[in-house]
C-alpha cells in the first residue's frame, strides 16, 4: 500500500527523518507514535503531496484514494448533514452531472448518472452521514444545524465525520480523539476497526491505540521504527530494544575508552605512533551507539493543601441546569478527602453541569449552575479545576513564571524556575509570553498553575486534550500521589483506570454510583446504542395507540410485573452479566491472540514465498521457517478451539440473559 524509500526530509533547517526506509502492508492500521515536533505531522503533508522530500521517494498505488481529517473548518451556513456528505466526492461529483443533465435535457446521460449513483447507494448516503454524526455525539436535529453554529471543537468532530464519510483507500487521522468524549472514542475504535482500508493515524491515547492499531511506527532519532502489534505491544518491544541498546552502548563505551587509554599512552611514543594514529581513526569510523535516554522532560506533582477539611464538599437535593432548564435532579453527593471518582454518562447527559454545579457559585470566576439545593464547603475547602475553556483565560501576553509569580510574589525566582521545570519549561521558554504555545504547552501552564495553587480537590473536565504521551503519564503519576480528592471526566482510559477508585454514571437527569468498570460500561454503551437504533423499529411494529398511532409493545419480562419483582429480575441479570465478564474478557482476548497469530503467518508465508529461499545454501533458513509456520498453526488452531468453547459459553449466557 505505502512504500517509503531512503526519504529524508527536512523542515526549517531541522532535519526529521534520513535516508529512511518503510513499507505499510494493505490493511494495516499503524499508530504514528513519536516525541512533539519529531514529524509526525509532515510525513501525513508528505503522502497528501505538500511537502517534497530533500531525497528519496513515496510510492502509493495507482488510483489510490486518500482521505484525510482536517484540523480546521471555516465558518459555513451548509447544515451539518451536507458539510459531512461533501466528504463523498464522487456522489457530489454525480450530483452535479445529473442537474446538469437534467437542465439541458439529456435523458439518457440522466438514466445514465442515476444508475451510477445507484451503484455508488447515493440514496442512503444522508442517512449514513447521520449515523456518523450520531457516533460522534451529536444530538438529534444537530444535522440541520449551520456549521457556524458549532464551536471548535465540535467542528473538529464535523471534519472527522466527513473524513469517515470519503471512501478511500488510505485514511489519515491526525489526533481523532483530541476533541471526543468517552463514548465517541469507543464508537470510533469500532468504526476503524471495521475499516477495509488502510489506516495511519496520530494519538498519544494509549487505549485508543491499544483497541485499533495492528502496527506501530515510531520517529526515533530522526528514523521510523515498524513493530507489529498494538502499542502495549510496541512498549515491551522498544523497552527490549532499549536495553539491549543500553548494554552495546555501555560496552562500545568500555572499548572507546580502551582505545582512548591506548592513544593517550603511546602518542608521543616514535615506536607507537602509527599505532595510535591507526586507534585514532577506529574511534573516527566507530559509529556511534546513542545512550537510551527514556526519562521524560516531566516530572511534577500536585502538592496538597496543608489543612483539610472532612467532607470537603456536598451537595443535598441539588437540582442543576442552565436558567430554568433542569438538567440534573436529586443530587446528593459528598466529596471526602482520599474520594477518586471518574464521571461516566452519555454525551449531553450533564456531566460538566455536574462539575459545575461542584464549583459553585463564584469559584474560579464561574457561574453556579446549581439552580436549588444546599451545597456546602469544608472550611478549608481549596479547589483547583481544569476544563478547556481555562486555557481562554490564560494571560497570553504573561509567560509561565508570570502566571506563577502574580499568585505567589514573594516566592522566589529559583523556587518557581525549578517548579516549571518538572512541567518542562526551561530557560527562555519559562519566561516567554504563551501568545505563541501550542495547545498542549498552554495546558501544561494551567496545570502548573492549578498546582502551584497547593489543592486539596481536583476537578478536571478532560485535561489530556493536547497533551503527548509523556505528558499524560506525568499527570497520571502525579494524580496517583495526590493525597486528596479527585473528580475528573476524561476520554483517556488509561488515566481513569490508572487513578480513580469508583465511577458515578451521569443519566436521564440524575447521578447514581456506577456498579461496574470501563468494560462495562462499554457494553452499556452498546446496549443503549442498540436500543436506540432499534426504538423505531419496535414502534413501527407495536399495537395502535389510543391516538391511533403506533405503540411500543410491553417487553415480555415487563408484562404483569411487580416493582418488587422487577428488582429481584434486575439484580438476577446483574449478577449474570458479572458471571459474564471474565468470559468476554477472555473471548477478546483470545481474538487478539488470533489476530496476532494470522499476521505471524501471514509474515512466514510471504518469507516462504521468496524463491532464493529453495536454494541449497538456504535449507537451514527454510527448515527454520517451515518449522516456524507449523508452531504458529498448531498454536492457531489450539486458540480457535478454545474461542469458539468460549464464545459458545458466552452466547449461552447472553441468551439467557435476552431470555
Amino acid at each position: 500500500m505505502l512504500t517509503i524509500t531512503d526519504l529524508s526530509l527536512q523542515r526549517g533547517g531541522v532535519w526529521l527523518l534520513d535516508s529512511v526506509s518503510l513499507t505499510v502492508q494493505p490493511g494495516q492500521r499503524v499508530a504514528i507514535v513519536g516525541a512533539n515536533g519529531a514529524g509526525k505531522t509532515s510525513l501525513f503533508q508528505l503522502l497528501l503531496g505538500q511537502l517534497t522530500p530533500e531525497q528519496g521517494s513515496v510510492s502509493l498505488p495507482g488510483g489510490c484514494r486518500i482521505a484525510q481529517m482536517a484540523q480546521e473548518v471555516a465558518a459555513t451556513d451548509r447544515s451539518a448533514r451536507d458539510f459531512v456528505l461533501d466528504g463523498d466526492l464522487d456522489l457530489r461529483r454525480l450530483e452535479r452531472e445529473l442537474e446538469q443533465a437534467e437542465a439541458r435535457g439529456d435523458d439518457n446521460a440522466a438514466a445514465h448518472i442515476h444508475g451510477e449513483l445507484d451503484l455508488h447507494e447515493a440514496w442512503s448516503a444522508a442517512r449514513r452521514a447521520e449515523s456518523l454524526l450520531r457516533g460522534l455525539g451529536f444530538q438529534n436535529g444537530d444535522a440541520d444545524r449551520p456549521v457556524s453554529a458549532f464551536s471548535g471543537g465540535w467542528r473538529i468532530r464535523l471534519n472527522l465525520a466527513q473524513a469517515l464519510m470519503r471512501p478511500s483507500d488510505l485514511l489519515l487521522l491526525d489526533e481523532p480523539t483530541n476533541h471526543l468524549d468517552l463514548d465517541a472514542c469507543l464508537w470510533l475504535e469500532n468504526w476503524l476497526r471495521r475499516y477495509d482500508g488502510t489506516l495511519l493515524f496520530i494519538s498519544h491515547d494509549r487505549d485508543f491505540m491499544d483497541r485499533v492499531a495492528t502496527h506501530v511506527v515510531h520517529f526515533d532519532h530522526r528514523k521510523l521504527e515498524l513493530y507489529t502489534g498494538n502499542y502495549s505491544a510496541f512498549e515491551d518491544q522498544r523497552s527490549e530494544r532499549l536495553a539491549q541498546q543500553q548494554a552495546g552502548f555501555e560496552r562500545q563505551q568500555a572499548r572507546i575508552a580502551e582505545i582512548q587509554r591506548f592513544i593517550d599512552r603511546f602518542k608521543a611514543q616514535a615506536t607507537k605512533a602509527r599505532q595510535a594514529q591507526s586507534r585514532v581513526k577506529s574511534l573516527e569510523r566507530m559509529e556511534k551507539i546513542a545512550p537510551a535516554h527514556i526519562d521524560s522532560p516531566f516530572s511534577f506533582e500536585f502538592p496538597v493543601a496543608e489543612k483539610v477539611s472532612s467532607p470537603l464538599l456536598s451537595i443535598h437535593h441539588g437540582r442543576a441546569g442552565h436558567g430554568e432548564t433542569v438538567i440534573l435532579d436529586g443530587i446528593n453527593l459528598s466529596l471526602l478527602p482520599g474520594s477518586r471518582i471518574g464521571l461516566l454518562g452519555p454525551n449531553g447527559a450533564g456531566k460538566s453541569t455536574l462539575m459545575d454545579a461542584l464549583l459553585g457559585q463564584g469559584e474560579q470566576g464561574a457561574a453556579s449552575t446549581l439552580i436549588s439545593g444546599e451545597r456546602t464547603c469544608g472550611e478549608n475547602l481549596a479547589i483547583g479545576y481544569f476544563a478547556q475553556h481555562q486555557l481562554e483565560s490564560l494571560d497570553l501576553d504573561a509567560s509561565p513564571f508570570l502566571h506563577l509569580q502574580r499568585l505567589s510574589p514573594r516566592a522566589s525566582e529559583q523556587r518557581v524556575r525549578n517548579f516549571l521545570g518538572g512541567f518542562d519549561f526551561h530557560g527562555d521558554q519559562a519566561l516567554s509570553p504563551i501568545r505563541t504555545f501550542s495547545g498542549g504547552e498552554k495546558a501544561r501552564v494551567a496545570l502548573a498553575v492549578i498546582a502551584w495553587q497547593k489543592p486539596n480537590l481536583l476537578l478536571l473536565d478532560e485535561p489530556t486534550n493536547h497533551l503527548d504521551l509523556e505528558m499524560r503519564q506525568a499527570l497520571t503519576m502525579a494524580l496517583q500521589n495526590f493525597e486528596g480528592a479527585i473528580v475528573v471526566v476524561s476520554h483517556d482510559r488509561h488515566l481513569l483506570r490508572n487513578t480513580v477508585d469508583e465511577f458515578w454514571l451521569v443519566n436521564d437527569g440524575r447521578v447514581a454510583e456506577y456498579d461496574g468498570d470501563l468494560e462495562d460500561y462499554e457494553r452499556w454503551l452498546a446496549d443503549r446504542r442498540k436500543d436506540d437504533t432499534e426504538a423505531p423499529k419496535r414502534q413501527s411494529a407495536g399495537t395502535a395507540n389510543a391516538d391511533g398511532g403506533a405503540g411500543e409493545p410491553e417487553s415480555e419480562a415487563g408484562v404483569g410485573e411487580s416493582a418488587e419483582d422487577r428488582k429481584v429480575r434486575k439484580r438476577a441479570e446483574a449478577a449474570l452479566r458479572q458471571k459474564l465478564s471474565p468470559y468476554r474478557k477472555q473471548q477478546a482476548t483470545l481474538e487478539k491472540k488470533m489476530e496476532s497469530l494470522h499476521n505471524v503467518l501471514s509474515n512466514l508465508e510471504a518469507q516462504l514465498a521468496d524463491p532464493a529461499l529453495y536454494n541449497d545454501a538456504s535449507k537451514n533458513q527454510l527448515k527454520e521457517l517451515m518449522g516456524k509456520q507449523a508452531e504458529a498453526k498448531a498454536q492457531l488452531e489450539n486458540t480457535e478451539s478454545e474461542w469458539l468453547d468460549v464464545s459458545e459459553t458466552v452466547e449461552t449466557m447472553e441468551e439467557e440473559l435476552e431470555g
